[in-house]
């Protein structure tokens, strides 16, 4: 059973630890701890174990009546298990029922076909390429959204 919570200041070294097994140009460990002490927009998701391990992680920007997913990851002895599905699902709920966010979006790279797959079964739509978005291998992004 996978439980979703908030993400708090003590969970920043295990989600970390996550995106940079995730990421060719993750995150700094210092981006996290800004995310969950000065960013008023920031809202964070964690996936807990059975065990209490953090298996995965969703971040997103509220701002307004939008919002913008920032980062997922699963741990990758996880994957393929619907963990990444239910951050996503959490996170559209929280974005709906407690800050009523109209509109979420979100970019994911053009080769990342799974991940589109996940997103349009979730409603969302292709909005467009950002040119060269990825800095690691200059990697278009699509750019995805879906009305809440």
């Amino acid at each position: 059973m996978v439980l979703y919570r908030k993400m708090t200041e003590t969970d920043v070294n295990a989600v970390h630890a996550i995106e940079v097994a995730s990421f060719p140009t993750p995150w700094t460990l210092d981006s996290f701890y800004y995310e969950m002490t000065e960013n008023n927009f920031a809202h964070y998701i964690i996936a807990e174990d059975d065990l209490g391990n953090i298996v995965g992680f969703c971040g997103m920007w509220l701002v307004i009546d939008s919002a913008q997913i920032t980062n997922v990851a699963v741990s990758e002895s996880v994957r393929g298990l619907g963990i990444g599905e239910g951050l996503m699902r959490e996170a559209i709920r929280i974005a709906k029922e407690q800050y009523n966010i109209e509109v979420m979006s979100l970019e994911v790279r053009v080769s990342n076909i799974v991940a589109q797959n996940l997103y349009r079964k979730l409603g969302f739509n292709d909005g467009g390429i950002r040119k060269g978005y990825y800095t690691d291998n200059q990697e278009d992004a699509l750019v995805m959204w879906v009305n809440l």
